[in-house]
């Protein structure tokens, strides 16, 4: 979880200093941190013999789990956010 966490608080600051807006920095946020079982399945199963492969990837499926459970709350609460802001648009004065 440390390892996510670093991930994306990285790919949050970097996005603010190269002077993304915010719509992209939540992109790099939700897209930045999820290549762990995209890359790693087929590095797996090139580098190490296909008996060790289910054992050795197994730690990086749960990984991935917490990635999808973590940016799901991620993603409700920056939805609130914009509904938030919208509303508050709504009620000024034009």
């Amino acid at each position: 979880l440390g390892i996510l966490a670093l991930v994306m608080v990285l790919g949050n600051v970097l996005g603010r200093l190269l002077g993304f807006n915010h719509e992209d920095r939540i992109v790099i946020l939700f897209c930045g941190s999820k290549k762990s079982l995209a890359t790693g399945v087929p590095l797996a199963g090139v580098l190490f013999p296909a008996a060790q492969v289910g054992a050795i990837i197994l730690p990086l499926m749960f990984f991935h789990q917490i990635q999808l459970m973590v940016c799901a709350v991620l993603a409700r609460r920056l939805a609130a956010k914009a509904e938030k802001g919208k509303g508050d648009e709504a009620l000024s004065p034009a």
